[in-house]
């Protein structure tokens, strides 16, 4: 069987999954399996036992999002997703020896370089086997950002979800349902880290936990770790229900609580989980500059209940980024969780359950495409698996987990109104083998039998914390460098114990540090000067009326700079501060400049000026949606977000011109079933004619040579006929030939047809192309009458510094 062409399965918004297969026979088929990327905003969920090939498969679709620009999301419970980064284009045999283990060579009576080389041919000869070329691995490792993000952990780049409780946004505050699963989730998520088991409705913690972040929320507040246990000790609220606070929870009871989350804070084993970046569905999704990610957030190394603890968290973020998005009917992005069995079971209802139920029922109207993956079927809730519109399932381990999917499949037929044939499910789900996978798909007239393609990303099984790390270590070095570019410099600055005395009038705060400190450092307080201005950008041809936060600081610590404000930063997204400054932290000295409180009203004023001059707004149009990318957004931005429009005007272009060419092929099928019967039927006629003349023609020689004269004269006529008839079998035979030509022709047309639709569709993929497109832009200033600004503040930054004097920041 030849590898399928790539023009074949090279299609925007169709994923190339593998081919059908023949479970009868046994066959792999010419058809490839081409799974449309919208399908996945209904959902799927992928089954199979160890050794069925799932891991490959869901790898696959994942190749196939990002090769279609489709940024994803993965939780990673075994390590199996680090396999995405191994993608080796040129097939070389000192790429893939890295990744494979002196064991198997030994086994295998080689050395690991024979082992190495057999490998790479095997890549390369599987890759082809399946039309994929080596620019095809080039263009996937391109087209996406791939990271290993490792929370609790600096295994991979380290992700804090501990620094805040962060308020959510506008549109949650106003939903009380979707408030009330965020609060709950938070709360339980919490406690199950701590190692107390918590029925939202009968525990005195859980209870109060809801009950502060509910008052901090509604007034807009973020609430950090060492905010609640305060907190915690001293609640916001007098009463909980009808009973005063003392009555709910005695004072003793609640110092406990806050004693067991601060022990845990300190606690220098959970240091890590204070590190990294602090988790934004938004830069998970895409880099800086816009471009597509496949973030992988590997939870191998952690405890069962650290596992829960983050996968909940994590949900209740990609729930409230959900509720920002527009609503749209193509895919927009994916959310994929392998080995999910235990965070959605059947019975029982961990903190993960709800906001996973909620997706699974609202995500699709949002473009948002849930993947999930399981060898354990009987251990998911089915009911909550009504709400997934695609399986792929694969060898299954016991009957009850075949009970199981038949419950889930039956719920989803139902619910999408499929009429569903339990026992040609069973059979079919029995016959399966390596690699062999059953898609039942609601979106399609039944289900299809596959063969998974080959993988693009090299399959070397669970890659251990070391190879993460291996794989990572470039990452974290340019992440640490980037960190310290501003902070890499000898501490000069005298610092004193003592705190300087502000101008009166001046307020003051003081920056947290979120970094852990090293051994043998000086903590310093340097200065710097913070404040806030509000400007209203209006242009109603662009539908612009907002108003935006503009947070600047500049630093002080070797001097007032002359160019103030234009020297200015924006304050980091995830900085937080509080009113008094930690233990243990000395101060540099306070800038001339900043002891006199004049001096800050006149960087008030130029605060206005430098905010009017320097903060305009540029606004991007799309050439053909002919419509404006949000206000406040980057160029990369607004390319991400025409991406979505586009994708959705493409789908619909897509649908016209595909209607447009069924009529025309219609048609001409309808011509060729003619065509078919025209040739049936004239090759009926000269069959008869040409039996009937050979008939006539013996019969009149054998009279004429067994008969008289007279009789003979008559035979003569006879043959004479016998030969007319003789012609007219050979007319005959000329309209089967023109009937047949006529057939070939049409088949011919179809054919014409088919190549221009592709080529239609080619030149309607590329016109929808955002990142060729040339934007528009027009700029505009904020409206002058309505910028404000805040009184400028001293705002103390935390350093570190070693004992080479080299300076930190620890924010």
């Amino acid at each position: 069987m030849s590898a399928p062409s790539p023009e074949i399965f090279e299609k925007l918004a169709s994923f190339y999954l593998g081919r059908h297969y023949d479970l009868n026979g046994g066959k792999l088929q010419d058809d490839l399996l081409m799974y449309d990327a919208k399908d996945l905003c209904t959902h799927a969920m992928c089954v199979g036992m160890t050794g069925s090939g799932k891991t490959g498969l869901c790898l696959s679709l994942l190749e196939e999002a990002a090769l279609d620009g489709i940024p994803a999301i993965c939780v990673d419970p075994k390590g199996d997703l680090a396999n995405l980064l191994l993608t080796f284009p040129e097939m070389r045999p000192e790429d893939f020896k890295p990744w494979l283990e002196q064991a198997d060579a030994t086994r295998k009576g080689k050395t690991l370089d024979e082992l190495a080389t057999d490998t790479a041919a095997t890549w390369k000869k599987g890759l082809a086997s399946w039309g994929q070329t080596p620019e095809r691995v080039q263009r996937f490792k391109d087209a996406v950002d791939i990271a290993v993000y490792t929370p609790g952990s600096n295994t991979g780049l380290p992700l804090t979800v501990l620094k805040s409780f962060d308020a959510p946004p506008p549109e949650m505050l106003d939903d009380s349902d979707a408030m009330r699963e965020r609060i709950t989730g938070a709360a339980s998520g919490l406690l199950t880290l701590l190692g107390i088991d918590a029925d939202p409705l009968l525990s005195h913690e859980h209870i109060l936990i809801s009950s502060i972040f509910s008052h901090c929320w509604r007034e807009g507040r973020n609430v950090s770790i060492g905010d609640l246990i305060g907190l915690i000790q001293s609640p916001p609220i007098q009463r909980v229900g009808v009973l005063d606070l003392d009555s709910f929870m005695p004072s003793a009871d609640r110092s406990k609580l806050a004693m067991t989350l601060n022990n845990l804070l300190a606690s220098p084993a959970f240091s890590t989980w204070l590190e990294g970046e602090t988790l934004s569905i938004q830069r998970l999704l895409y880099t800086p500059e816009g471009k597509p990610r496949l973030t992988i957030l590997s939870i191998a190394h952690l405890s069962d209940s650290e596992r829960m603890f983050f996968v909940t968290i994590l949900l209740n973020e990609l729930l409230a980024w959900m509720r920002t998005q527009s609503g749209t009917s193509s895919l927009r992005a994916m959310f994929y969780m392998d080995e999910v069995a235990g965070y959605f079971p059947p019975v029982k209802n961990p903190p993960t359950k709800p906001p996973m139920l909620t997706l699974l029922k609202q995500a699709r109207a949002f473009g948002l495409g849930i993947t999930l993956a399981t060898q354990n079927p009987v251990d998911l809730d089915y009911k909550g698996l009504s709400n997934i519109g695609t399986w792929f399932l694969g060898r299954l381990q016991t009957e009850r987990d075949k009970a199981r999917v038949l419950e889930g499949l039956e719920g989803a037929s139902a619910e999408s109104g499929q009429p569903f044939d339990r026992n040609a499910m069973e059979q079919m789900l029995a016959s399966l083998g390596n690699r062999v996978f059953l898609m039942n798909n609601v979106h399609d007239d039944g289900p299809s039998v596959f063969q998974t393609r080959w993988a693009m990303s090299f399959l070397a099984g669970p890659l251990a914390r070391d190879q993460i790390s291996r794989l990572m270590a470039d990452r974290k070095a340019a992440v640490e460098s980037s960190r310290q570019a501003e902070g890499e410099s000898v501490e000069s600055d005298a610092a004193t114990p003592s705190r300087p005395v502000a101008p009166s009038g001046v307020e003051e705060r003081f920056l947290a540090s979120n970094v852990v400190a090293g051994d043998d450092v000086r903590l310093i307080y340097r200065p710097a000067i913070y404040a806030e201005g509000s400007l209203h950008y209006v242009r109603s041809s662009a539908g612009v009326d907002m108003w935006i936060d503009a947070k600047r600081m500049v630093s002080c610590a070797t001097g007032v700079p002359d160019d103030f404000w234009e020297s200015s930063k924006p304050l980091p997204v995830d900085a937080d501060w509080v009113s008094e400054p930690e233990d243990d932290f000395q101060f540099s000295d306070l800038p001339t400049e900043l002891m006199s409180a004049a001096n800050f009203r006149s960087l008030e004023k130029q605060l206005k000026d430098y905010l009017y001059r320097h903060h305009t707004m540029t606004l991007y149009k799309g050439p053909l949606i002919k419509e404006y990318a949000p206000g406040g957004s980057t160029e990369s931005q607004a390319r991400a977000h025409f991406k979505q429009s586009a994708r959705e005007a493409l789908d619909l272009e897509t649908e016209k011109l595909r209607e447009k060419y069924a009529a025309k092929m219609k048609s001409i099928d309808s011509k060729m079933q003619t065509a078919q019967e025209r040739v049936d039927r004239e090759s009926d006629q000269y069959n008869q004619a040409k039996m009937s003349s050979i008939i006539s023609v013996g019969a009149s020689i054998l009279g004429a040579f067994l008969g008289n004269k007279v009789a003979s004269r008559t035979n003569v006529s006879k043959v004479s006929t016998a030969a007319r008839g003789a012609s007219r079998a050979a007319q005959q035979r000329s309209d089967v030939v023109r009937a047949e030509e006529s057939l070939k022709q049409l088949a011919m047309d179809m054919q014409d047809l088919d190549a221009e639709l592709n080529e239609e569709l080619e030149s309607l993929g590329n016109r929808y192309r955002v990142e060729v497109w040339e934007l528009e832009t027009l700029v505009i200033p904020p409206r002058k009458g309505d910028l404000k600004v805040t009184d400028p503040m001293i705002l103390w930054t935390p350093w570190q510094v070693d004992k080479h004097g080299i300076a930190t920041r620890m924010y």
